[in-house]
């Protein structure tokens, strides 16, 4: 065989590695061809190519196997089993540009799956090496390596801490401050990734100088980068009233509001997220939502979108009444209130119509022109139909409960008490009996309105037990009236007046 035919039978072979490889990574990009690819054993074909002379080769191999373990976590299982892990990780330090973003890529493939698996790639030592290619010259590269960390830390605080202590922060922190979009936005939601877990975690992201980055690109025109950023800052601030005070001094307010008014969806949930995690902290904070306008932009943003949308911005209007009836008011004078009803009615989501309840009870329970303010938008009624459907979710039906309790107990608005009367179960009739026992010795015109509206004569059909509470709600009621009059509203009272015709003797002249 001439030297030349040996060369032909090299190229051949180099040729038909080249085929397979790219063929593999071509067909992996589609679901129904994963199964097959498994049971044709193709992970076992694969892992020799990743250290194959021809670098292109190397790439695509590396680039198929990111793509299979990306699928599910018994292909990510597979590529751990299969003893590739410190292959990559070794070749990762050694290889070109191409090379090492395909193997964060194969990293990060295998560790978004489960903690085991993360653990996995820590165990292998491939923290050091990423966190080296977020110093790596290519943009490319470094926002691979970025992701993969994001993966890894985003599972539990163990890791975290793990992605942490191999000085990955500082170099994120630098990510962040890069050209590019891309970049920027994996370097964010990694830092993200890290800082959800605990406040200590969330202490190294701002030690690292984070937030004064972050803060300055709240208003960049890259709707991705600012979910991530909005992200990030809201698991700074959701730890603790100190971390809360570091992101409003980093000057957020007001221009995160704008983002209320985003054309992207989740910068919307975002920012209201951010919003909600600041308020929920202490009434200072929340006031200085209130005066930066706050509450009225996220009420306007919960008028304007619709679902989980909405649901942080009702959480934190709740938060906001929670702390203080002034608080509360400024949420009723910014027509918190109506807007809140609109969500309990409309929404089909059982734990956003929870979310709304509480809020409404927050609202409330304060003093009874707060609890008037709730009473008048109709809202009673619909928390009271969803305690007493069986469709309800538990904790539905606990938060509408509460809500319920909550406004009763400070409502002295009758009208929308007395419905109440005819359709409340004992346990929630005990609370309205003992509205009206405590407004009707004080007010004359209510009184003879209890009257005529046929409220008297329903008190006296309610059957309590003698010695009870709600006994002593019904007489302090009676109390109000002549005898005469409760007697007249009585159960039995015409009965007893047609036995007194009946026995009657008229007189004969």
């Amino acid at each position: 065989m001439s030297q030349r035919q040996v060369l032909q039978v090299f190229e051949q072979y180099q040729k038909a590695r080249t085929q397979f490889v790219q063929m593999v990574a071509e067909l992996a990009t589609r679901p129904q061809n994963i199964e097959t690819l498994q049971n044709a054993g193709v992970m076992s074909l694969l892992r020799p190519l990743l250290l194959d002379v021809v670098p292109t080769i190397q790439q695509t191999a590396a680039l198929a196997l990111g793509r299979l373990a990306n699928y599910n976590d018994d292909l990510a299982e597979a590529v751990v089993k299969g003893d590739i892990l410190p292959q990559l990780v070794y070749s990762l330090a050694e290889q070109n540009r191409f090379y090492k973003k395909a193997a964060a890529f194969v990293l990060r493939a295998v560790g978004k799956h489960s903690p085991q698996l993360a653990q996995a790639i820590v165990d292998c030592g491939a923290l050091d090496t990423l966190v080296i290619c977020l110093e790596d010259f290519d943009p490319g590269v470094k926002e691979a390596a970025a992701w993969a960390l994001g993966y890894i830390a985003r599972h539990n605080a163990e890791l975290s801490q793990a992605v942490v202590d191999a000085g990955a922060v500082p170099l994120l922190v630098l990510c962040i401050q890069e050209p590019e979009i891309a970049l920027k936005r994996i370097a964010a939601s990694a830092l993200s990734d890290i800082s959800k877990h605990s406040p200590e975690l969330a202490q190294t992201v701002v030690d690292a100088g984070a937030i004064a980055h972050l803060a300055q690109m709240i208003l960049n025109p890259d709707a991705k980068l600012k979910r991530q950023v909005l992200s990030a800052l809201s698991q700074v601030a959701k730890h603790s009233v100190d971390l809360a005070e570091m992101v409003v001094e980093a000057e957020i307010f007001p221009v995160v509001l704008t983002c209320l008014k985003d054309k992207d969806e989740y910068v919307k949930k975002n920012a209201s997220t951010l919003i909600r995690e600041i308020a929920k902290h202490t009434p200072e904070l929340s006031q200085l939502i209130v005066n930066a306008g706050g509450v009225a932009a996220v009420i306007d943003c919960l008028g304007s979108c619709k679902g989980n949308i909405r649901l942080p911005g009702i959480m934190m209007l709740g938060y906001v009444a929670a702390h203080s009836e002034n608080l509360a008011m400024a949420v009723i004078i910014s027509k918190g209130v109506p807007q809140l009803s609109v969500c309990l009615s409309e929404e089909p989501e059982d734990h956003i119509k929870a979310a709304a309840a509480w809020a409404l009870g927050q609202i409330g329970r304060h003093t009874p022109e707060h609890a008037r303010a709730v009473a008048v938008t109709n809202t009673l009624p619909v928390l009271l139909s969803l305690y007493m459907s069986a469709e309800s979710s538990e904790d539905l039906q606990v938060k509408s409960k509460k809500a319920i309790k909550n406004i009763l107990q400070k409502c002295t608005y009758l009208p929308a008490l007395e419905p109440f009367l005819y359709d409340a179960p004992p346990n929630i009739l005990k609370h309205v009996v003992g509205q009206f026992s405590k407004v009707l010795p004080h007010d004359s015109k209510a009184r003879r309105l209890f009257v005529t509206s046929g409220g008297l004569k329903k008190v006296q059909e309610i059957k309590a037990e003698p010695g009870s509470l709600l006994q002593e709600y019904i007489n302090s009621i009676n109390n109000c009236y002549p005898e005469e009059i409760v007697r007249y509203y009585s159960p039995g009272y015409s009965d007893t007046l047609l036995q007194r015709v009946d026995s009657y003797q008229p007189l004969i002249n």
